[in-house]
């Protein structure tokens, strides 16, 4: 059993709380802070982005956090070294596109992020139906490879990542890129609902959860949530670093009272 399904198998009742950040977001030694800052939150686990070029998935907020994480010269194995330093505290997950694997190496890759102690990675352009080789490394190195789904997923699909995905499966609430929003779609449940038809693997919900009343809907129906839009502006908009990082800690514990 990997160390994720151990998390999962041992949460009780709660739902797990998986906040998200760019690697290397502002500058390194400020995105150490912010980890920090998660851990004292009450993070169960930590979801790090590997800047990236041409993040089709991520908001805007998402996207500057990676422009300015590639304009301090961040590459992969900067945010391996994040991961080696906090992954043995709790579970790290990368979130990495594809092209990044593709120059890397994809054997290399997953080695790398299997010696820094990461215990998933989540790559939200690789499609499910050519994702056999990739699932096959990961694995190969004691990694789990999330898969993702989102509302307009068919159920054939579901049935698809259901099969081949391990750790969790990253259930996008909406259809559209990442960022903060105002609600949920109203839909989630019945969706996270066709999700659990197809498969007893844990479910995180992620894109869009941005308040704490957000992620008590979600913690009716899924057993982690992901926030990272959020997160990431809160960084953007604070007069400082130490500022950014008490109002970070401070939200999370909010979260996480919703979640137990």
């Amino acid at each position: 059993m990997s160390r994720l399904q151990e998390l999962f198998k041992d949460r009780g009742q709660k739902t797990l709380l998986m906040p998200y950040t760019t690697g290397g977001f502002p500058n390194m030694p400020e995105c150490r802070l912010i980890l920090e800052a998660f851990i004292r939150g009450g993070a169960d686990m930590i979801e790090l982005g590997v800047p990236f070029s041409d993040p089709l998935a991520d908001g805007p907020v998402v996207q500057s956090s990676t422009r300015q994480a590639l304009q301090q010269g961040i590459i992969p194995d900067d945010v391996f070294g994040l991961a080696r330093e906090f992954s043995s505290r709790l579970p790290v997950v990368l979130l990495v596109y594809y092209n990044s694997v593709f120059s890397y190496g994809q054997e290399k890759f997953a080695a790398a992020a299997a010696d820094a102690g990461v215990d998933g990675i989540i790559v939200p352009d690789l499609p499910v139906d050519e994702a056999d080789e990739f699932i096959e490394t990961c694995r190969g190195h004691g990694v789990d490879p999330v898969l993702l789904v989102a509302p307009t997923t068919p159920d054939s699909r579901i049935a698809m990542v259901a099969e081949k995905a391990s750790g969790f499966i990253y259930c996008v609430s909406v259809a559209g890129v990442t960022g903060a929003r105002a609600s949920l779609d109203e839909q989630l449940p019945d969706f996270l609902g066709r999700v659990r038809k197809q498969t007893n693997i844990p479910l995180a919900v992620g894109f869009g959860v941005s308040e704490p009343e957000h992620a008590a809907v979600v913690a009716q129906y899924a057993d982690g949530v992901i926030i990272g839009s959020r997160l990431i502006k809160m960084v953007s908009d604070a007069e400082s670093i130490e500022t950014a990082c008490r109002e970070i800690e401070m939200f999370l514990r909010d979260v996480n009272q919703v979640l137990a």
